[in-house]
């Protein structure tokens, strides 16, 4: 990716206003682990950056977006990031469910869901992940069934982020039988059809088939949601439970049973250029803990000196990598693999882990200890950095699925057999 005399000019403009209208209390404000600091003042935030322009860059104009290239959307995020603006709430549906309903979506839903998003009027949580299918989605069990003109879901899904604080849910739910498992749920109609052809041996199909892409309303007496503690001591993530949630009929994205290639999708929009913009913030912090190791007099042990700089080479091979595959390769160069936001999940994830641990080690004994703020146990910025970042190989894709697609997408390996 190269970035032209057009795209320096609009680094300037979104920089300058950044500089002139991000509020100064709120700077920083509302990052991983902290999504609960100042959340309505971040809403107030969130619409004024729609109200000026600044939200939906990459969609089309004729969805209420920018059509701003990819060159412009990574230098967005990059000023962001480096303004310090407060994290934004409505990142879901603006970068998730809004690219997905742009490309699979009905016209009717395109004229429904996209103007709220865009104004920042309706917040959306993603329902994938459950107990017995985190990196797995293949092994949802979640169900949903057809009753006359709405779908009725029941199941329960984990580590639902801002789910309390979100309007809408789109859900990945299993709307016809899993082929694993024969006694399956019936699909269909409530009460009608034929028992499930997978019960008299008929072939297997691939567990992903039969999966659909429901969007979801959050306010109803059918959602239940409850807020899981983390090590921080604060509770951005949810369980939520669905016991006869209903929602119209129409709002599945894509066909019945078609829910797998949707969602792909969706996961594949969460790895685009904003990742440009979160390396910007790891910059910072490893700027502050090279600041903070020199405060402490420990600059000069070889040890310490050599984790650094294996760090600041790690960032720079992340910034190199991302911005080398984001586009569409060159004209001589090999196809894209499909395994290069995998590989992307795989390098920041382990290296913000590992910036944490080293953050630990440079305070040494007293990173034990707590702090106290107005009365009340709280963590500093590097202890939070530390036990959140334990969840980062996780979440978004476990690190152990990635290295999976890695090995069969890039490297042409056999899939695991499965038992």
């Amino acid at each position: 990716m190269r970035f032209s005399r057009e795209d320096d000019e609009f680094r300037g403009e979104i920089a300058a206003w950044l500089a002139a209208n991000v509020p100064a209390e709120l700077r920083g404000a509302g990052g991983p682990g902290r999504e609960h600091e100042a959340f309505a003042q971040r809403l107030a935030w969130n619409r004024r950056l729609a109200a000026a322009g600044w939200t939906c860059l990459g969609w089309p104009a004729a969805y209420g977006g920018h059509d701003a290239t990819l060159a412009q959307q990574v230098i967005f995020y990059e000023e962001y990031a480096r303004s310090r603006a407060p994290a934004r709430v409505a990142v879901v549906g603006e970068e998730l469910l809004g690219p997905t309903l742009i490309a699979f979506g009905t016209p009717e839903q395109r004229r429904r869901f996209l103007p709220p998003i865009a104004a920042v009027e309706e917040l959306w949580c993603q329902g994938y992940s459950e107990p017995g299918a985190g990196s797995d989605l293949a092994a949802v069990a979640t169900t949903a069934v057809r009753d006359g003109g709405e779908w009725v879901i029941n199941g329960q899904k984990v580590w639902t982020s801002l789910a309390h604080v979100a309007d809408w849910c789109f859900v990945l739910a299993r709307t016809v039988p899993d082929p694993a498992s024969p006694g399956g749920h019936p699909s269909g109609l409530v009460g009608s059809g034929p028992p499930s052809p997978l019960a008299t041996g008929t072939p297997r199909r691939r567990r992903s088939a039969g999966l659909s892409y429901l969007l979801v309303p959050m306010d109803q007496p059918g959602v239940t949601v409850r807020p899981i503690r983390q090590l921080t001591g604060t509770s951005e993530f949810n369980e939520v439970f669905f016991d006869g949630a209903r929602t119209p009929a129409e709002n599945v994205v894509g066909a019945p049973g078609d829910g797998w290639r949707i969602a792909r999708a969706t996961l594949e929009c969460e790895r685009g250029a904003g990742m440009l913009g979160q390396q910007v913030g790891f910059r910072r912090e490893l700027g502050e803990l090279v600041d903070s190791t020199r405060q402490s007099g420990r600059e000069n042990e070889p040890l310490l000196r050599d984790r650094l700089a294996m760090a600041w080479i790690g960032l720079e091979v992340m910034r190199a990598y991302a911005l080398d595959t984001l586009g569409e390769p060159a004209p001589g160069e090999p196809p894209r693999t499909g395994a290069e936001p995998s590989v992307l999940k795989a390098l920041w994830s382990r290296w913000h882990q590992a910036l944490g641990e080293l953050a630990m080690d440079v305070r040494g004994a007293s990173s034990m200890v707590g702090v106290t703020t107005e009365g009340a146990d709280d963590l500093d910025a590097w202890q939070r950095l530390y036990l959140f970042g334990r969840a980062e190989t996780i979440y978004g894709g476990s690190d152990e699925i990635q290295r999976n697609i890695i090995a069969t997408r890039a490297l042409g390996l056999p899939r695991q057999a499965r038992p």
